[in-house]
C-alpha cells in the first residue's frame, strides 16, 4: 500500500476510522466512543483527531494518504459538506466539510452513512454486481441507500428515509422526528426493546428480544411478528415505486440472519401482486460498511473509484 485515503464513519455510539488502499481493504482500523454530549464541535474535534494520527501513522510507514472521506449519521447535504440534521446526535446545520478542512491540506469527501455503507456493500459485498437494489438498515433506527446503477441517489440529501414512512402497526406512534407512525417506530433496535418493556416491565435488548422469540416467549414473538408485518409493508410500497431487483440488510437487527429474513422474505411475497419479487439477502461487510464507504467517498473525490469486486 503506497498510497491510501483515510476514512471516518461518525456514528452516535462510536466513531470508526481507517486506512482504506486502493482496493478496498480496510488497514488500521480503530474505533473511540463517540462524545455526544460535547456536541457537534466535541465531535468534529475527534474526527481532527482521527484524521491527524491516522495520517501521522500511513506516513511513518511509508503510506501517502492522498484525500479524507467522512461519512456521518443523519439528514445531510452532501454537496455543500454540510450535516443538515441529526435529532441523535443534537445538531444541526454544521458545515463539517469546511470544518474538517480547516484542518488538513487533503481533499475532503463528504456524505451520508448509510449511503456510504450502501455504496461499500454495492462495491464491495453483498450488492455486487446488482443493478439496481436497496441498502436496507436496521439498527437503532431505520435508513435506505436507494442505489441506482450501482451509486446511492442522494436526491436534496432526504432520499433513502425508509424509516420514516407511515404503516399501520399496533406498535406504531410518536417518532422523535416530530411524526406519528413512521416504520421506525415499530422496525428498529430501540423500538423493540422499548415496545417489550412497555408490554412486559422487563428491561432487555433488542437482542435478547430477538432470542426469545426462538425461546417461544408470546411477547417476544408477537413484538417480531408486528415489525416484520411493517416492514414488509413499507418494502411493498418501495417495491412498487422501484422495483428493486436486490434488497440488502444490515444493520444490527440483521445480525438475526434467517429469524428475520425468513418470515420477512415470506411476508413481502405474500403481499406483492404484479410487483417485480426481489433478492433478499444479508449484508456481508457487517460494522465495517459504513468506514469502508467513507474510504470510497475519498477515492471518488480523487478522481479514482475502486474497482467492485469479482465474485468467486
Amino acid at each position: 500500500m503506497s498510497e491510501c485515503v483515510i476514512a471516518v464513519d461518525v456514528g452516535g455510539t462510536a466513531i470508526k476510522a481507517g486506512l482504506v488502499d486502493p482496493t478496498g481493504t480496510l488497514h488500521a482500523p480503530r474505533s473511540v466512543p463517540t462524545d455526544r454530549a460535547a456536541g457537534a464541535d466535541g465531535v468534529v474535534g475527534q474526527v481532527v483527531a482521527c484524521i491527524q494520527e491516522l495520517e501521522t501513522g500511513a506516513r511513518r510507514a511509508g503510506h501517502t494518504p492522498v484525500a479524507v472521506g467522512v461519512a456521518v449519521l443523519g439528514l445531510t447535504d452532501d454537496e455543500a459538506g454540510i450535516a443538515v440534521l441529526s435529532a441523535n446526535m443534537g445538531w444541526r446545520d454544521v458545515p463539517f466539510r469546511a470544518l474538517l478542512q480547516e484542518k488538513t491540506a487533503l481533499p475532503v469527501a463528504f456524505g451520508h452513512d448509510v449511503r456510504a455503507g450502501g455504496l461499500a456493500e454495492a462495491v464491495l459485498g453483498a450488492g455486487r454486481g446488482a443493478g439496481d437494489h436497496l441498502f436496507l438498515a436496521i439498527g437503532t433506527g431505520v435508513a435506505g441507500a436507494i442505489m441506482v446503477g450501482g451509486e446511492p441517489y442522494r436526491g436534496t440529501g432526504f432520499a433513502g428515509e425508509i424509516g420514516h414512512i407511515e404503516v399501520d402497526s399496533p406498535s406504531a406512534g410518536p417518532c422523535g422526528c416530530g411524526g406519528r407512525n413512521c416504520l421506525e417506530t415499530v422496525v428498529s433496535a430501540r423500538a423493540l426493546a422499548q415496545h417489550y418493556a412497555e408490554r412486559t416491565g422487563e428491561q432487555v435488548t433488542a437482542a435478547e428480544v430477538a432470542a426469545r422469540v426462538d425461546a417461544g416467549d408470546e411477547h417476544a414473538r408477537q413484538l417480531w411478528a408486528e415489525m416484520v408485518d411493517a416492514l414488509a409493508g413499507a418494502l411493498c410500497m418501495y417495491c412498487s415505486l422501484l422495483a428493486p431487483e436486490l434488497i440488502v440488510v444490515g444493520g444490527g437487527l440483521a445480525e438475526a440472519g434467517p429469524r428475520l429474513l425468513e418470515p420477512l422474505r415470506a411476508r413481502l411475497a405474500e403481499r406483492l401482486s404484479f410487483q417485480k419479487r426481489p433478492r433478499l439477502v444479508p449484508a456481508e461487510l457487517g460494522e465495517r460498511a459504513g468506514c469502508l464507504g467513507a474510504g470510497l467517498f475519498a477515492w471518488q473525490r480523487v478522481g479514482r473509484p475502486v474497482p467492485v469486486r469479482e465474485r468467486n
